[in-house]
């Protein structure tokens, strides 16, 4: 764990400590929690820059488009699951939506618990880990977990502690180690 503090430490001295502060500012201040929502949705098991880029161009369409147009209008932006996230989209129109990870996953078709917790990072919350690929590359190559077979509700909250064991010693919260952690992994603060 040593080497990856120390890691975090020198990007807290760099300039990326302004764009992790900025992004989660930026998070604080998001209003538009659907649109957030369905750029969660889409992100599952694409990059973050597709979600981005759907969520940039399709913009109040998640609200207003029939499911078919939807599909359409992400098909034609080289999104991969058009039908199946449509079909999400659509049906999390109807929910009024809480923001509790055990309620956004158990409610919201197409969000597990990396996407709820995703989505709540980007509206504000910064007390929950985003477990995806990256962050699991890292944290194996560090010698922290065990690469898991399967991602269980169990193992991901294992893998969370972890993590937030880490953010406490690097005096940083869950949301910010995770702007750190991909940033040493891709080059990039996205959200």
């Amino acid at each position: 764990m040593r080497k990856l503090l120390a890691e975090i430490g020198q990007l807290k001295q760099s300039p990326v400590k302004q764009q992790v502060g900025s992004r989660i500012r930026g998070f604080k201040k998001n209003g538009d929690h659907f649109s957030e929502l369905c750029f969660c949705i889409l992100t599952a098991n694409t990059s973050a820059g597709m979600g981005i880029r759907c969520q940039r161009e399709i913009g109040g369409g998640f609200r207003t488009l029939p499911k078919a147009k939807l599909a359409a209008r992400l098909k034609s932006l080289g999104y991969r699951f058009y039908n199946r996230r449509a079909e999400f989209i659509v049906a999390a129109r109807d929910q009024d939506i809480v923001p509790d990870r055990d309620w956004l996953v158990k409610n919201i078709k197409g969000v597990g618990m990396k996407e709820a917790s995703h989505f709540l990072r980007n509206i504000g919350f910064d007390d929950y880990a985003i477990i995806d690929f990256h962050i699991i590359d890292l944290l194996v190559r560090h010698g922290l977990i065990e690469r898991p077979k399967t991602m269980t509700r169990k193992r991901y909250l294992e893998i969370e502690g972890v993590l937030r064991k880490i953010a406490k010693k690097a005096g940083l919260t869950l949301a910010e180690l995770d702007l750190y952690l991909w940033y040493m992994e891709t080059g990039k603060v996205l959200k």
